[in-house]
């Protein structure tokens, strides 16, 4: 088992403060965005062995176990982190397994270098993801029902939203989402800032459900991604509470602190709310425009006291433990490798105190004991 030594991304989005809190440490007055855990080449959590990247390689299957080495590979396929939303992050879309091969596949044949910023497809896999709060935690998930789209935007009473009323209205539901989409994002850029401007005036006069629209608008003013924003479910989740993010299911996260899965890839179609290319047509390719619910997960409990975020993907499997006392010991071993992260109280994990936001990565097979007071999150595979 080892401690792991983890690297905080300081994305501008992120809060000052959130992870430093949950750290106990000094804040640096710069924004620390997410925290990582794992395998990813971007930033590898370290160990006393060297990096876990070069931990797996040196013997994949000892590390991953046979089972997930023939299903995923010689690489661990998920990437855990704390996230820290002090401001909205880019309104976005993942791509699904097909989708992702296709994609990365024909910029490659087109010769696009992997750092050019109108890249799409970083690699060939999907991103499947799913958000756990920490403390409240707000973000956007989903299309709503067209309906009540047209509703949210009608009673801004600004006239050049009209005709997306209209359109929300005159279409089945799917057509009337990708119409309206589409009509956002290929708009007149002076003719949507000055649209934009006035649903910020009207969504702060108004409060309320408007609220998060004002806040949005105020970080990106003239954005055609506030606009499209208001197409999709907001969602407020409690502590503990969860969100599974799909193949083609646009979403942002607005604020707050939680703990993060997903499967290793960086495929990401922006449709606003950032000032990087954001590509429509293949955006377009890769949206699903199925109102639906946000669904949010609470935990399945078992009787050893595991409590299972379900998700129906196999490349990670998130789920928690809330320890009531000292002494009372887990065993936590399992077949597959696993991260195991402390969020909360004071939590043994084999030979290793965990204190909030400290982790380890335990081999498969790896016998796996924890006791303590506290919260501990483990990620692992299906395999």
């Amino acid at each position: 088992m080892d401690r792991l030594d983890n690297t905080i991304r300081p994305y501008a989005w992120g809060s000052p403060t959130a992870i430093p809190h949950l750290l106990g440490t000094e804040p640096t007055g710069e924004p620390q965005a997410e925290m990582w855990m794992g395998a990813h080449p971007g930033a590898p959590s370290r160990t006393g062995r060297g990096t876990l990247v070069e931990v797996i390689d040196a013997d994949p299957e000892r590390e991953l176990g046979p089972a997930a080495v023939a299903k995923f590979g010689p690489r661990l396929p998920f990437l855990l982190k704390i996230l820290a939303a002090g401001a909205p992050l880019s309104l976005q879309v993942h791509p699904d397994l097909d989708q992702a091969k296709e994609g990365y596949a024909d910029e490659e044949r087109r010769g696009i270098p992997m750092d050019a910023p109108h890249r799409n497809y970083k690699d060939a896999n999907h991103k499947p993801e799913l958000i756990c709060a920490l403390t409240e935690f707000e973000g956007l998930c989903g299309f709503r029902a067209p309906l009540a789209a047209a509703g949210l935007l009608d009673d801004l009473g600004i006239d050049s939203l009209k005709p997306y009323v209209d359109l929300l209205h005159a279409h089945p539901e799917d057509a009337a989402l990708r119409e309206v989409l589409t009509a956002i994002l290929t708009a007149d850029s002076e003719e949507m800032s000055r649209t934009v401007a006035e649903a910020a005036t009207a969504c702060t006069r108004l409060g309320g459900a408007y609220a998060p629209y004002a806040d949005i608008a105020h970080h990106f003013p003239g954005d055609p991604g506030v606009i499209a924003a208001m197409l999709l479910n907001h969602v407020r989740l409690q502590p503990g509470e969860a969100l599974y993010l799909g193949a083609g299911v646009p979403h942002a996260y607005l604020n707050g602190l939680g703990v993060e899965i997903m499967a290793n890839s960086d495929n990401v179609l922006r449709c606003g709310l950032t000032p990087k290319h954001v590509d429509v047509p293949e955006l377009l390719r890769i949206v699903r425009f199925q109102p639906r619910d946000p669904g949010v997960l609470r935990p399945e409990a078992a009787p050893d006291g595991e409590e299972l975020y379900e998700t129906p993907i196999d490349e990670f499997r998130l789920s928690r433990y809330v320890l009531p006392e000292a002494g009372a010991a887990h065993d936590l071993t399992r077949p597959t490798p696993q991260i195991l992260l402390c969020t909360a109280g004071a939590v043994r994990a084999g030979e290793h105190d965990l204190n909030p936001g400290e982790s380890v990565f335990v081999p498969a097979g790896e016998k796996a004991e924890v006791s303590g007071t506290g919260t501990l999150f483990r990620a692992t595979v299906v395999a």
